[in-house]
This record gives structure tokens, C-alpha cells and sequence, in this order.
């Protein structure tokens, strides 16, 4: 077999298996969401512990091969993650059929009821419409980017899986920001709603600053983990800085967008993210890059004003209280 057919037939292995893990990693977010919902996001964090931590192992296994496993390539590491998240979900299941510390499942509770499913998916809308927003957006912006050159995206890329990696913290406070207003809100206590909200919002400020001092001081040093080229360094260097000027503003935008969505109010960050990020932050990012001959810096400012604007008025949307009257 040729290296190109060989080539395909792997990828055509690899798409399989990963087709065929969508199931298992739909669980394993649904399920975590449930126990964040309880109020147990320690278990959903260990299962994700574990599940990576089997993929991690059984990546160089499969993929390069050891003793009597042979090479699978690309095909090794799509059935490493399909392996990986099926003991997590096989943990999650044994945990709520068994019982967790704050939520217990029993098969006399799973039944069809068409009501509290079609409430789901119109509460969920929200959230897909966020997701797809925020997805496309950074599609475009690399696509702008993609004119300035190859040097921008990969610049660009780096610098952007180092900010996703070392926000993980901050989006964990989110998270617990959602589940507080929606437990204060069930019980009929908004004032203690918005009041950890509040709180959240301060510690993921504290968090966020810190991140980007660190962003500021050791831009090119974090860059130079993942290349040596100094044209791809300096330009993910300056967007880490550029990114750091923001974050006194983006930890609030965080917590309050999952305030909202933890009270059910799942349209409204999306409208706001519609137009902040369609409507400005994406044709912004083009006249300062392309047509005003900013180059990457033009997508970087272009990002940095959208992001800031589009924080301090969603916080603003969230102080004026509209959201503790929602009903789910």
C-alpha cells in the first residue's frame, strides 16, 4: 500500500472511531453538568482526571506501538480518547446509580416526559447559539489572518491554546457562578444569587490579573515552549500582551455570562455575543488588519476593544437584575 493510500485509510479509521466516541463524549459533559448542577463538581472533576490521564497513557501506546501492540498512528490516538472517556462515563454512571454525595439516580426515574424535555432544548438554544457565535468568530478571525500569512495564524494559534490552557481555572469559577444562581434562584433566594455572583466575579478578577501580568512579563518565554521561529514568536508574544490589557474586564464577563445562563437566561448572552462578535469585533478586526494595513496587530486590538466592550456591557446587563425573574 502507497504512503498516501495508507495515509487515508488510517484517517478513514481515525474518523470512524472518533464518529463513533461522540456519543461517549456527549455523556461525559452532560453527565459532569449534572453533578455540577447537584453541587458536586469534585467528582466531575476527577472523572475528567482520570479519563485524560488513560488517553495520556494509551496515546504513545497505540500510536507508536510497544512489544505485542502494533503502530496504529492517528488511528491509535482516536481509540486512546474513545477508550479514555468511556471509563469516565462508565465511572459517572456507577456513581449516580450508586450515589454520589449530593445526587442518586434509581431506573424507576428514567422515563419519557415530553414537557421537561422540550423545556431542555429551548433552554439549551441558548447555549448552542454561544458556542456556534463564539466558534465562527475565531473562524473568520483566522481566516483574516490567514492574509496577513502563515506565520500570523500559527502565531496566532499558539498563543491562543495558551490562553485556553491557563484559563481552564477561571472558566472552573464560571462554572460554580452557574450552578450557585441556578441552586439560590430554585430556592427562592436571588439576593444570595447575585451576591455569589459578585463574589465569583472578584475572585476570578484576583485570578485573571495575576494571569496576565504573567502574560506581560513572560510573553516571548511562554511562546518559546511550542516554537523557535522568531517571526511566529513575536507575533503570539504581542497578541499575550495585547490579550493581558484585557482580562481586568474578562474575568467579569466570564462569571456573569454563566450567571445568566445558570438562571435559564441563555438567549440573551447570545444575542449580545452576536453582535459584539459579528457585528464588531469581526469587520473591526478586518479594517484595522486589511484595510488599514495593521497586519496581526489590527486583529489583536481588533480583539482586545470587541472583548472589553462586549464584558463591562454584559456585567452592566447583569447589575440591573433581570435576570432573578426568569422561570425555567
Amino acid at each position: 500500500m502507497g504512503a498516501d493510500a495508507w495515509s487515508v485509510e488510517h484517517g478513514y479509521r481515525y474518523t470512524q472511531w472518533m464518529l463513533g466516541g461522540n456519543f461517549v463524549i456527549v455523556l461525559l459533559f452532560v453527565i459532569n453538568a449534572i453533578f455540577r448542577g447537584a453541587g458536586d463538581a469534585a467528582i466531575a472533576m476527577r472523572v475528567l482526571w482520570i479519563a485524560n490521564g488513560i488517553n495520556i497513557l494509551l496515546d504513545p501506546l497505540l500510536i507508536f506501538g510497544w512489544g505485542p501492540v502494533p503502530a496504529m498512528g492517528i488511528e491509535g490516538a482516536a481509540i486512546a480518547t474513545t477508550i479514555g472517556r468511556g471509563v469516565g462515563v462508565g465511572i459517572q454512571l456507577w456513581t449516580l446509580f450508586k450515589g454520589g454525595h449530593h445526587i442518586q439516580i434509581r431506573a424507576s426515574q428514567l422515563f419519557w416526559h415530553a414537557k421537561t424535555i422540550l423545556s431542555i432544548v429551548n433552554t439549551s438554544l441558548g447555549g448552542v447559539g454561544q458556542m456556534i457565535v463564539a466558534m465562527t468568530s475565531w473562524i473568520f478571525l483566522m481566516r483574516i489572518l490567514s492574509d496577513v500569512g502563515s506565520e500570523a495564524v500559527a502565531g496566532a494559534t499558539i498563543a491562543l491554546r495558551i490562553m485556553m490552557f491557563t484559563m481552564m481555572p477561571a472558566w472552573g469559577l464560571s462554572n460554580a457562578a452557574a450552578t450557585l444562581v441556578g441552586q439560590n434562584l430554585g430556592a427562592g433566594n436571588p439576593d444570595r444569587a447575585e451576591s455569589s455572583v459578585w463574589r465569583i466575579g472578584f475572585y476570578n478578577m484576583i485570578f485573571l490579573v495575576t494571569v496576565s501580568v504573567f502574560y506581560f512579563v513572560f510573553n516571548e518565554e511562554l511562546m518559546g515552549i511550542f516554537t523557535d521561529d522568531d517571526t511566529v514568536i513575536a507575533i503570539g508574544a504581542e497578541w499575550l500582551q495585547i490579550l493581558s490589557y484585557s482580562f481586568f474586564v474578562y474575568g467579569w464577563w466570564m462569571v456573569s455570562v454563566q450567571a445568566f445562563n445558570g438562571a435559564g437566561d441563555t438567549k440573551t448572552p447570545t444575542k449580545i455575543n452576536l453582535v459584539f462578535f459579528w457585528l464588531i469585533q469581526i469587520p473591526l478586526s478586518y479594517l484595522l488588519a486589511i484595510q488599514l494595513g495593521w497586519q496581526h496587530s489590527g486583529v489583536f486590538w481588533g480583539v482586545f476593544i470587541s472583548e472589553t466592550s462586549v464584558g463591562l456591557f454584559t456585567l452592566w446587563l447583569f447589575s440591573r437584575g433581570g435576570w432573578k425573574t426568569m422561570k425555567v
